[in-house]
């Protein structure tokens, strides 16, 4: 493993050449050979953090086309932030020294649903820690409905794919605002934040906010 590290566009810029050979169904499947497993370890010197959804199509390496040790991943259900993702993203910072952040939202999410679900007048009683972790997401469904009856629609007609994407948002900010360590990193330009948004018919991930010195992130 090398000490030298790519700067966070150049980091991006390599994932998505990896998501367009998965997409295009010709993964070079780098790095998963016997000889890479002995290498780290010893160690590891990930290119990026991703904090992505638990749903199950959403394999980080695979969609990415990356092998062991590039990717330092952190997934819950919603990929919603908590005491312990801010703390593993932080360590991924401080310690391993990633120069890039991916949180990583996809549509037809189940717990965008459940959230959107849990919104309505006749919504069934969920099990405590389900309601717990979907309950973050709820404030995006609340703008989302707001914006659509500012525009005329009806309270009851809510696109998911705006609520995922106001999600991301929210979770991007939400991140930055309760990490002083990770929103210092941003700020001196050590790290950079992509969210993107996976789309399980076509495996593209495609950025929606870059935050940090990564403005050539997507080129």
């Amino acid at each position: 493993m090398t000490d030298v590290r790519n700067t966070p566009a150049e980091v991006w810029a390599e994932m998505q050449r990896g998501n367009e050979r998965f997409v295009a169904g010709e993964p070079q499947h780098p790095r998963q050979d016997a000889e890479r497993r002995t290498e780290l370890a010893s160690g590891q010197r990930p290119d990026a953090a991703l904090f992505g959804c638990s749903d199950s199509r959403l394999a980080a390496e695979i969609i990415f086309d990356k092998g062991l040790g590039d990717l330092f991943v952190v997934r819950n259900a919603g990929q919603v932030i908590s005491d312990s993702v801010i703390g593993s993203l932080e360590y991924a910072v401080a310690v391993l020294e990633v120069p890039l952040i991916v949180v990583l939202a996809h549509d037809a999410c189940g717990a965008v649903g459940a959230a959107i679900e849990s919104t309505g007048v006749d919504a069934p009683t969920l099990p405590a820690y389900i309601w717990r972790q979907i309950a973050p997401i709820v404030p995006a469904v609340r703008r989302v409905i707001r914006r659509g009856t500012d525009e005329g629609r009806p309270a009851d007609v809510i696109d998911a794919d705006a609520v995922g994407l106001e999600h991301l948002r929210a979770t991007v900010t939400e991140l930055l605002r309760s990490s002083e360590l990770i929103s210092e990193a941003v700020a001196d330009g050590r790290v950079a934040i992509v969210g993107a948004n996976y789309r399980l018919g076509e495996g593209t991930a495609v950025p929606s906010i870059i935050v940090g010195d990564a403005s050539d992130a997507n080129a």
